[in-house]
């Protein structure tokens, strides 16, 4: 037999091999259904029509305004009137004010306001970039939740609002940070507008905060105050960089993608949760990723619907940050909170963490005229979409356990009713390959024959534990559900 021939059957070999595998009724197949997306909520399509690209351009221009919002210039005193991060910060507020007054008052907005001393050393190990005590102040707005069984649950958006120039240590030069954060705290303040006309069970908290060029330090306290405090905080939207840089000749930039960071294993994970993570194969499923799972999820039930005509898909990046980078969402992973970060596709570093200057023909600066403004009003309708889900559906399961005291190929899985679950809740099977990074198929638990004996709810599924991973979630009558949990060995 010539080569030629030898190569023909072993192609005809492995086509059939191919097919008879395709044929193969696998078990993850033969039950439930691709996951397909979830109806919309009319009020929510609306608060995302309400959304306004003028609004958000608006809220920058102003931002720009101030010249410099570098953190260190609180503690400068003779600043030109009108301008350094003080001027921002009672800005931001009246305006979460105005909001407030518009909605009967239903905003209860706060200020988180400290003494930062000089840490030993920088973030990530640099030197400190606060080297005498220096005021911070986070400007945040609450919006209580209506059920009373529910309203201790909290979901919070976020953007930084100070700047920086090259020289992060000089309070005075111009940092005007159109992009790097005026685009995240603009999307947090256009959150807070749209949905501040609504109601929700649960509760929602508006954030801009002050600090993390220095070194994530406004975050951080604020995040440390929710601990301390007892905040029930599922879930934490930060935006950092989600301008949609434009810079003239760039090519690569795309205007219908947003990066969505998310940590693996939880960064509170003791040695022995970390083991027993990585001996079942789950460690992408800490709460941080299952909160940028529900962002997909959402994306695929509003985009489409709104019928806005650029569409916005946001990837699940299956890191913490940028390579060797931070923000603000690892301030609130320290405290055990799950937190994501939603990030523009392609950064321009000549339009980040620069003084404003023309060199050799090229513009530097972090400049307004580089700010997609329609790109932004796409990831706050995002946002808003993810919020106002999340508060609407009932809380996680809790207690969620694989039972696995009998070998077999079906799979026993147990939880327990969110605290607060409303009486329409119903719980939904979600499973996946251990390849795929997303959920890919589901069904009703009640499909499944779903008991429940005293607080626990019982389903049987006849797919194998060791092809797939599985998880829960708590729906509403409505279809709004909540983000998914993975269940541990029992």
């Amino acid at each position: 037999m010539t080569a030629n021939g030898r190569f023909v059957v072993m192609a005809i070999v492995l086509a059939a091999s191919a097919g008879f595998a395709d044929a193969q009724q696998v078990d993850f197949k033969a039950t439930g259904s691709p996951l397909k997306a979830a109806p919309a909520d009319r009020e929510i399509s609306a608060a995302l029509r309400a959304v306004s690209a003028q609004k958000i351009h608006e809220d920058i221009q102003k931002l720009v305004s101030f010249r410099t919002r570098n953190t260190l210039s609180s503690m400068e005193a003779d600043l030109p009137e009108g301008t350094g991060v003080t001027a921002a910060e009672e800005w931001l507020k009246s305006q979460y004010e105005a909001y407030s007054r518009e909605c009967g008052g239903c905003l209860e907005v706060r200020e988180d306001i400290f003494i930062q001393e000089p840490p030993e050393a920088g973030f990530l190990g640099g030197q400190p970039r606060i080297t005498k005590s220096t005021k911070l102040t986070s400007i945040y707005a609450i919006l209580k939740g209506t059920d009373p069984a529910q309203a201790k649950r909290m979901y919070l958006v976020t953007g930084h609002y100070d700047s920086r120039a090259t020289d992060v240590m000089d309070p005075r030069l111009d940092a005007p940070g159109a992009n790097d954060d005026a685009s995240g705290t603009a999307v947090s303040m256009e959150s807070a507008r749209v949905l501040s006309k609504l109601r929700f069970p649960a509760t929602l908290v508006f954030v801009t905060v002050a600090g993390e060029e220095q070194g994530l330090f406004g975050s951080r306290h604020l995040a440390q105050l929710a601990r301390k405090e007892g905040w029930d905080l599922e879930g934490v939207l930060n935006n950092d960089i989600v301008g949609g840089n434009t810079t003239p000749g760039e090519k690569l930039q795309s205007k219908g993608l947003v990066r969505v960071f998310s940590e693996n294993v939880p960064a509170t994970a003791s040695p022995d949760m970390v083991r027993r993570l990585l001996s079942i194969g789950a460690e992408s499923d800490s709460p941080s990723r299952e909160l940028a799972r529900d962002v997909v999820d959402v994306s695929r039930t509003y985009f489409p619907i709104t019928a806005i005509s650029t569409q916005l898909r946001p990837v699940m990046e299956l890191r913490l940050d940028r390579y060797l980078r931070g923000g603000d969402q690892r301030s609130f992973n320290e405290e055990g909170f799950a937190a994501v970060r939603f990030t523009e596709w392609r950064e321009d570093y000549n339009h980040q963490h620069q003084t404003v200057r023309t060199e050799n023909g090229i513009q530097y600066g972090d400049l307004i005229e580089f700010d997609d403004f329609g790109y932004m009003a796409q990831v706050a309708r995002l946002n808003a979409a993810t919020l106002a889900t999340l508060a609407r559906a009932p809380g996680s399961p809790n207690n969620v356990r694989m039972m696995t005291r009998d070998l077999g190929n079906a799979s026993v899985i147990v939880w327990e009713a969110p605290d607060g679950a409303p009486a329409d809740t119903w719980y939904q099977v979600v499973w996946r390959e251990t390849t795929a990074a997303d959920w890919q198929y589901g069904g009703n638990a009640a499909s499944y024959g779903e008991t429940v004996t005293g607080m626990d709810h019982t389903v049987t599924v006849p797919i194998s534990k060791d092809n797939v991973l599985f998880g829960i979630r708590a729906c509403d009558g409505k279809g709004h559900c909540s983000a998914a949990v993975l269940p541990f060995p029992d």
